[in-house]
């Protein structure tokens, strides 16, 4: 912890002297600045303005982190749900990526490509260093089509840490879809409401795993300038039968308040699937998971986070088999918080320190010093920069 707290201090210290340059220089070669806490993944991301002969745009992330968990990390060097921030007791870095997104009245298609622990500890291990490209054209006045590889728009949380409220994702946004493959038809009636169908190759695939495919809904209404909610469903059949026996339909619920000093978000996801039951397999099984994220702005610069979370998936319609010390397959329910502290030296960056705590209510799923425990503690490091 004081050696998180050492390089934390350094790394603000440094930032601030370049804070009033950066500004300047961002603002004159007119980049976006603009926070983008839950923004990643909006249904219709391109809502946005743009003139007649079109518009081709160039952006790059990076972002680097130190991590230490109380919880040992496995063969391949990673701890237990490793997505953001995998690797323990060392500095590395989470992704580096560039994308190009072009965008015009008739036609429209972005391309993001990526490097680091995430894309190697956490997305498709096909078309690995692919994290979205797609395209789609304007088939009638406010209606799209776009079809390609897309990050997923289920959920609050996304897979880029910039578009986050925190470091750590939440354990149920752990084991939603991160990747999807297929097409979706998207209408904009007007800026309060969005309207979306679509059809993936699977549940977080991008290649097709069987010869079933998943098709989903979705709903956003901006019910006025500071809140919004999205509404999201997806009905698939992740098992190898050709006739939905193991029919999955996943709903996502998310509420977004934004203010000058206050951003709260807000997420209720509710699954069921046909014939899962662990102990009674003609039965249908169900899981509930959640999350409430809460930041205060102090100043311009300065920010304080939380959030708490919980996942509770008994007969593991998402999680796949996990073992407890006794390696009998239990359903994991999983309880957590989290607090940090953020600073902005710039815009468009962030310096981010937090401390997450989880806890399994049902066995010991953890291991540390060859010795199981049902709880592990977290401390992030985190730094990023978007151009």
């Amino acid at each position: 912890m004081q050696k998180i707290l050492f390089f934390f201090l350094t790394f603000v210290t440094t930032l601030n002297s370049y804070r009033s340059s950066a500004q300047r220089f961002f603002s004159a070669n007119g980049k976006d600045t603009t926070d983008l806490t839950f923004s990643g993944t909006k249904i219709n991301p391109y809502d946005v303005e743009y003139d007649e002969k079109g518009k081709l745009i160039f952006s790059g992330y990076v972002d680097a982190y130190y991590a230490h968990y109380s919880d040992s990390v496995n063969a391949s060097g990673y701890g237990k749900f490793p997505t953001i921030s995998p690797r323990n007791n060392q500095f590395a870095l989470n992704m580096a990526q560039i994308s190009a997104k072009y965008i015009s009245p008739r036609f429209r298609s972005t391309v993001t490509l990526f490097t680091g622990d995430i894309a190697n500890a956490a997305w498709s291990p096909i078309h690995n260093n692919i994290q979205e490209a797609n395209m789609g054209f304007q088939m009638h006045k406010k209606l799209w089509l776009d079809v390609g590889f897309f990050r997923t728009h289920i959920g609050l949380e996304s897979i880029q840490p910039r578009e986050n409220m925190t470091l750590s994702l939440a354990t149920t946004t752990y084991f939603e879809p991160y990747y999807l493959s297929g097409a979706k038809l998207t209408y904009q009636h007007n800026e309060k409401w969005n309207f979306q169908v679509n059809a993936f190759n699977s549940f977080n695939q991008f290649i097709e795993t069987n010869k079933t495919k998943a098709f989903g809904l979705s709903v956003s209404h901006n019910l006025n300038a500071n809140t919004s909610f999205t509404y999201s469903s997806l009905y698939c059949d992740e098992s190898n039968s050709t006739s939905f026996q193991h029919a999955r339909l996943y709903n996502n619920l998310c509420m977004i308040h934004k203010s000058s000093r206050w951003m709260i978000g807000a997420e209720i996801n509710y699954g069921i699937q046909k014939n899962s039951v662990l102990t009674s397999e003609n039965k249908t099984a169900q899981m509930l998971s959640g999350l409430l994220a809460v930041r205060y702005r102090m100043t311009h610069l300065w920010s304080i986070y939380s959030r708490g979370e919980f996942f509770d998936d008994p007969n593991e319609i998402l999680t796949g088999p996990v073992y407890n010390d006794n390696h009998n397959i239990i359903g994991p329910e999983i309880l957590g918080a989290t607090i940090g502290i953020e600073y902005k030296p710039i815009p468009n960056s962030y310096v981010r320190l937090e401390h997450r705590s989880l806890k399994n209510q049902d066995g010991n799923i953890f291991q540390y010093q060859h010795h199981s425990s049902n709880y592990r503690s977290e401390f992030l490091f985190g730094i990023g920069v978007w151009f």
